[in-house]
């Protein structure tokens, strides 16, 4: 057997959140890092692994037997369908669009009956998938950033439940106000947002107005949030005086 892998940022992130003899399961797995990885940690009890396609199922299995990991049950289906419910407790659902995560989700009743924990890590659209979550009957427990080749990968911990977010925190987030890439995180959406507002501005359309007043609203509750992080995370001064 190979000497075992380490997980990349983004995944480390999410192996963390899984507690300890989960019944796991991981959707759109691709090169099966994750599973293969907490099953040769013995950190979970079960695992499911499964992919749209043949081919990243493929890999996926390649990288399983490389480690000799044999416990897996690897499944070719689409998002949940091939999931029963009773088989997993905690399910990663990562490296997608936060739309395509909103909507596996949206397709799948089970996910809003309180039995199950997902740990969502949307590659793109996060403030998509954060209002759906807050539309739809889900609450975010917790996020986290990870920082992997330059690019901040959000990730957070959904069960069902109630919350009521606001235009910043689709952008911004809800639980980041002590991570430590917080900052950077709400810098890069307010400069993405000043754009948007600048290319919106110059529009006759009457709609694309309204949508840049919006927006800049967003932006105005993202300089807050960041504020907020800045005095939570400012160093404290020492009051101490050195007697000469």
């Amino acid at each position: 057997m190979k000497r075992p892998f380490e997980l990349p940022p983004r995944l480390e992130l999410l192996s963390a959140w899984i507690p300890p003899g989960a019944a796991f399961a991981d959707v759109g797995t691709d090169h099966a890092m994750l599973p293969v990885w907490l099953m040769l940690h013995q950190r979970v009890k079960s695992c499911i692994a499964t992919d749209l396609r043949p081919e990243p199922l493929r890999r996926a299995c390649r990288t399983a037997a490389r480690y000799g990991v044999q416990e897996i049950s690897f499944r070719l289906c689409d998002g949940l369908s091939g999931i029963d419910p009773s088989e997993a407790d905690t399910i990663t659902i990562a490296g997608l669009g936060g739309e395509t995560i909103a909507e596996i989700l949206h397709r799948t009743a089970w996910t809003a009956d309180g039995q199950h924990t997902f740990l969502l890590q949307p590659v793109t659209r996060a403030e998509y998938l954060r209002r759906y979550l807050s539309e739809h009957g889900f609450v975010i427990l917790r996020e986290g950033l990870a920082l992997e080749r330059d690019t901040l990968y959000p990730a957070m911990e959904v069960t069902a439940g109630t919350m009521h977010l606001t235009p910043g925190q689709w952008y911004g987030g809800v639980k980041l106000l002590h991570d430590p890439l917080g900052n950077r995180c709400l810098i890069e959406q307010i400069l993405r947002l000043q754009y948007a507002v600048a290319g919106l501005s110059r529009a006759r359309d009457p709609q694309r107005r309204r949508q840049a007043d919006e927006l800049r609203d967003a932006v105005t509750e993202l300089l807050q949030m960041r504020e907020q992080w800045r005095q939570v995370n400012a160093p404290q001064t020492s009051l101490s005086r050195t007697v000469p």
